[in-house]
This record gives C-alpha cells, sequence and structure tokens, in this order.
C-alpha cells in the first residue's frame, strides 16, 4: 500500500466540520467515510470522526470488515522517537 503519510493533527482536521473530509483511521490506515450515510456530518453514534477508532472498534456490534467497504486515502504517520 503506497499512501500519503498523515498525522493524527492531520487527521483531526478531516472530522466534516473543519474540511469537508470525514476520514476515520484504524489500525493505522485512514478510510474516506464522506460516502456513508452513517457518518453524515462527522458524526456516528458516539463516535466522531477525524479520530483512530482501532481501540473503539471493540465495542461495535460489527467488526473490522467494515472499512472494507471504504476507500484508504492515507496511513497514520507514526511518531518518531527522538533520538539521543
Amino acid at each position: 500500500m503506497n499512501l500519503p503519510e498523515y498525522t493524527l493533527q492531520q487527521l483531526a482536521l478531516r472530522n466534516g466540520q473543519d474540511r469537508d473530509e470525514i476520514w476515520v483511521a484504524y489500525e493505522g490506515v485512514i478510510y474516506n467515510v464522506k460516502k456513508s450515510r452513517m457518518w453524515r456530518d462527522g458524526k456516528h453514534y458516539e463516535h466522531w470522526a477525524g479520530q483512530d477508532l482501532t481501540e473503539e472498534l471493540k465495542d461495535a456490534p460489527h467488526n473490522a470488515n467494515v472499512f472494507d467497504k471504504f476507500e484508504a486515502v492515507g496511513i497514520v504517520k507514526s511518531r518518531q522517537k527522538p533520538t539521543n
């Protein structure tokens, strides 16, 4: 997968409010969920777009296969550890 990298701060801007994009991340991959009526206005039940939902998925009534229908648009840029 050769996708652009985005920081969590950049992902946070794609929340359906600050910009037109509605993105969420799961296990390091960022998905465009704008076409889903379930993510209208960047909100899906108690979840907000622009976030990494990896931890929250375990409480969802569906599994990770739900992301198969969405386009992967990027990957979460891992934070570099400072070198001494």
